[in-house]
Parts: structure tokens; C-alpha cells; sequence
């Protein structure tokens, strides 16, 4: 019988981040139940998939951390886990969140929240100029001088944009402006998809002190599909090269920028030791382009672009009180994107001194994920197939454990689409076999959940060597579609700002959500934002 767990009471964590302590509040649930309703700066940390994501997201093993869920019986099981992996302060929400929500604390809907309360925190203190949709296409129309830079990530933009927009991600904005308006009298209009990535990209280029008029494209392409426009679709027009001279002036401006707001300075002997300081968790990102970061980068560092970083930093930083250091080769994306993250209160340093021959680990880190103490029997793609073909309908039964959108796009013929965590449900929705053959994208969460399943049932357990990935290599057939779902699509939530088919109804809502942010921020009383 494991040892009892501890309980932290929602005025434990409350005060924990207000004094800015180390804290990882934790919610295990799939990723569609947590947007419904969380604490402001809880981090989504499914059950599911606990193991692959912990050792990087936490990487320090006595962090303070609080695990929750609302009633669903996951929280337990999650926090015996993270024990089992090393951790040595896991402790309870006292209640789960109905108890958080009782003892009167806020709850948020939606995801990234932190960063997005904190944009329109940004725009409510700094009245960041914005242009509304109708305004911007009667200038498009008009062939005013003007650019029109989408903040977003490069497949985001791809999906749609706003018609002449140049991909310019968020950290690349003040490298590249000046470039893309070399006349102070062009105006630069600077979209999103909503709202967040506009505002911060919009003040950013203010904030450096670029000299054109500047404005936010008003709720972003949301607003612009709400005024009845057309997006276009598949566009491909990115920044292109800057000259040294562009560079040094950018680099000057975002240096004053990071030093009003109170950003580190950091060299690599200040780092080396940050590391053997056992206390602290340091996060250590490269916000340069993932292309450069393949090319070279320093041993350690994760790759995270800078708009992104301050986009998503519940993803990349669940641990709050954590130190930041962030690495650059040009002095801009590092000082732009460590000067937000100090205004949301995190403690955060750049690299100075870095040298090109400083970047000498390339590619992108795997995984360090924990062995799997249960044998495993394993079966080849080959194997597999066979036994597709020649066994008995009924004697096999196929469990993708991958992400539902994965699955979707394509999947082995048969194969049932399953969450980790509803596995004792998902025997019991789908008919019975001999033989459970488990995959996943690359077969390392299926090991994971083979011992699980063994203790279900008195049936053979395989997993798939390699996973999905590796039936694709081999060529062999693959389905589409939602054609066997044995757990509901929960593992993802549905932004109202993604892809071309939302109802107008979900996208206004969630512009109305956005607005709503400020006064949750008030009603909270935990961000420690300060704007400069």
C-alpha cells in the first residue's frame, strides 16, 4: 500500500506564487477538460503521457509540485507516478479543482492563458495602437505604403493570412522591420490570429522605438473573417536576409528594451553556475529560428522561438518562480523575448558573449524519457501485417495511442483510437480480443501503457516496434478518418482561431473571453505582471 500523499490547500499555492516561490501546479486531465476551467497558471500535464514530458518540462526533481484533477481519479495515480520517476515534493490539491473553486479561487477557460491575460494586460496599460479590420482593407485597397507582417508561427500563417502579409514570428519582428519598411513613413500593420501575438508584436516594435506608425490588425484574422473578408490560403512570403548594419541597430534597440525591463545578464561561467545551483530550476532556450537551432546551438538549450516562448509559457515553463536563460547570436530575439518574460514576472537572463564556435551540439534533442522496468514483447511492422492478414477476425485488436489528430490523418487499418488513461474504458467499448497489438507515433508511450493493459486483461499484449511512424516507413497501408474511436477526441482542445471553419458564434465568443482577461487578472491577484 503506497504511503499517503500530501495536501496542499489552494492558500498554499496562492501564496507560493504570490511570494514567486518554485512552484509546478499541475493538472493531469487531457487537454480539452483542462481549457474548460483551470487555475491561472496551472500547466496541462496529461496522465497519459506523464513520462514522456516530465524529466523535460520539471527538470528539477524536488520541485514543489501540486497535482489536481476534478474528479476523474487521475491525480493519484499521476502523483505516484511523478514519485516513482524521482520526484520528492509531489503533494495534492487539497479537493481538486472543485476545491480550488470553493476555497474561491479564479478559474480560466482556454489555453495559454498566462500569456494571453497577459497581452491584454499589456494592451489595457500601455493602449497599444490597433487598427480594425475594415480599416486595414480600405488602406490594402487604397495601396497605401504599408506592410502588413503576420506574428505567427510560419504553418499558422500558412493556413491563412491576411492578403500581402509577410511571415515575420513574433521574436523575429524588431530583427527584421526595419528591413521590411525601410521608410519611416510606411505603416506596419502587425497580425494574429486573435489578439495576443498582435499586441505583443505591435508594442514590441513601439517599445524598440522604430519610427514608423504602428498599429495591431484589431483581433486579428478572427476579426478580419468576422467583417466578412477574404483570407488568403497556402501564401508562403517570408523575411528575407538582414544587412549587418540593420543588425547592430536592432540589437541596440532590444538591448534597451530588456535593461527597462529589468532583464540579467548573464555570461557562460554564470551559467555553468546556474546548473550546479541545486535549488533552482533554470530553463535554458535558444529563440532563434528551429533551423538555425538544428545547425548549432549550445549543449543543453531547448529550441523555442521567441514569440512562441512568450506565447506558450505554461507549456515551456509549467514550473512558475523558475530562472530563464535565453540564448541568441544577434542580441535581438534573446533581449526582445527575455523582455517580456520579465514583465510577466519570470526570473530571466540573457547570454552575452556568445560565439558561433559556442553553438557546437546540432539537431533536435530526443526525448529523455525513463526506462520501462516490465518486459515487453514487441512486434514488427512485418509482423503485424501478417497477423492482420491471416488471423481470425475478432483475434486481434489494434490500440493507436498517439494524439487523435494523428490518428486522423492516418492510421493502421483497424486500429481503435485509445487514451492511455481511459484504458480500463476502453476494454469495455470495444469487442474483446486475444492478442492487443499497442502503437503510437514512435512506440514510446505504448510501452509505457503495455504493463497497464497486462493487469486488464488476461490477453497477449504487444507493442508495435517503432509505432505508427515505422509502419508508414515500410509502406505498408494506412486508413483516414475517425473510424474507430474508442475514447472521445478530449487529448485536444479546438481553438476558436484555428483553421477556416469556425462559426462566427465560437470566434466572437472567444473575442468576448479575451476582453473578459483583465478583470479575471484583478479578481486573481497572482500574475505579478509589470508592464514597462
Amino acid at each position: 500500500m503506497p504511503a499517503p500523499l500530501p495536501l496542499k490547500t489552494y492558500l498554499d499555492v496562492r501564496q507560493a506564487l504570490r511570494d514567486r516561490r518554485e512552484i509546478a501546479l499541475i493538472d493531469v486531465r487531457e487537454e480539452d477538460p483542462f481549457a474548460q476551467a483551470h487555475p491561472l497558471f496551472a500547466a496541462n500535464l496529461p496522465v497519459s503521457r506523464i513520462e514522456l514530458d516530465a524529466w523535460s518540462r520539471m527538470p528539477r526533481r524536488d520541485t514543489l509540485i501540486v497535482v489536481y484533477d476534478n474528479g476523474e481519479g487521475l491525480a493519484r495515480n499521476a502523483a505516484q507516478t511523478l514519485t516513482r520517476l524521482g520526484y520528492k515534493q509531489v503533494s495534492l490539491l487539497h479537493g481538486g479543482l472543485e476545491g480550488w473553486r470553493q476555497a474561491g479561487g479564479e478559474v480560466f477557460k482556454d489555453v495559454n492563458v498566462p500569456s494571453k491575460a497577459f497581452g491584454e494586460w499589456v494592451e489595457a496599460q500601455r493602449h497599444t495602437p490597433s487598427l480594425s479590420a475594415e480599416e486595414v482593407k480600405k488602406l490594402l485597397e487604397q495601396q497605401a505604403d504599408m506592410v502588413v507582417l503576420d506574428a505567427r508561427r510560419f504553418d499558422e500563417y500558412q493556413t491563412m493570412s491576411i492578403p500581402t502579409a509577410i511571415s515575420v514570428p513574433g521574436a523575429e519582428l524588431v530583427l527584421r522591420a526595419a528591413a521590411l519598411a525601410p521608410n519611416p513613413a510606411t505603416r506596419i500593420i502587425v497580425n494574429c490570429a486573435g489578439r495576443t501575438r498582435s499586441i505583443i508584436g505591435t508594442q514590441s516594435l513601439v517599445n524598440a522605438g522604430l519610427p514608423n506608425p504602428i498599429s495591431a490588425l484589431r483581433n486579428g484574422t478572427i476579426g478580419w473573417k468576422l467583417a466578412g473578408q477574404d483570407l488568403d490560403h497556402g501564401a508562403s512570403r517570408q523575411f528575407a536576409n538582414i544587412s549587418e548594419a540593420q543588425c547592430i541597430q536592432a540589437s541596440r534597440q532590444a538591448r534597451l528594451v530588456a535593461d527597462r525591463a529589468g532583464v540579467g545578464r548573464a555570461s557562460l561561467a554564470d551559467l555553468a553556475r546556474f546548473s550546479s545551483e541545486t535549488g533552482r530550476t533554470t530553463y535554458r532556450y535558444d529563440v532563434r529560428t528551429p533551423e538555425e537551432f538544428a545547425t548549432g546551438h549550445l549543449p543543453g538549450f531547448g529550441s523555442a522561438p521567441g514569440g512562441q516562448l512568450v506565447q506558450e509559457t505554461d507549456v515551456s515553463m509549467p514550473v512558475r518562480g523558475a530562472r530563464v536563460v535565453l540564448a541568441d547570436l544577434d542580441g535581438v530575439r534573446a533581449n526582445m523575448t527575455a523582455s517580456w518574460l520579465a514583465q510577466m514576472g519570470w526570473d530571466v537572463w540573457v547570454l552575452d558573449g556568445i560565439q558561433i564556435t559556442d553553438l557546437n551540439e546540432t539537431g533536435h534533442p530526443e526525448i529523455q524519457a525513463p526506462p520501462t522496468i516490465e518486459p515487453i514483447e514487441w512486434a514488427s511492422p512485418v509482423q503485424l501485417f501478417q497477423w492482420l492478414q491471416d488471423e481470425p477476425a475478432g483475434h486481434l485488436a489494434v490500440l493507436d495511442l498517439g494524439t487523435s489528430a494523428s490518428y486522423v490523418k492516418r492510421h493502421i487499418p483497424g486500429a481503435w483510437f485509445a487514451l492511455r488513461s481511459e484504458l480500463p474504458k476502453v476494454l469495455k467499448r470495444i469487442p474483446g480480443a486475444q492478442r492487443y497489438v499497442l502503437t503510437c507515433d514512435s512506440s514510446l508511450l505504448s510501452r509505457y501503457a503495455a504493463h497497464e493493459l497486462s493487469r486488464l486483461t488476461d490477453a497477449e499484449v504487444v507493442v508495435l516496434r517503432g509505432g505508427t511512424r515505422a509502419w508508414i516507413d515500410a509502406g505498408l497501408p494506412l486508413e483516414q478518418g475517425e473510424t474507430r474511436l474508442a475514447s472521445p477526441r478530449i487529448d485536444r482542445y479546438r481553438r476558436s482561431y484555428e483553421g477556416t471553419d469556425n462559426p462566427r458564434e465560437a470566434m466572437q465568443g472567444y473575442l468576448d473571453w479575451e476582453y473578459g482577461l483583465v478583470e479575471q487578472l484583478r479578481q486573481d491577484g497572482t500574475h505579478g505582471f509589470q508592464v514597462i
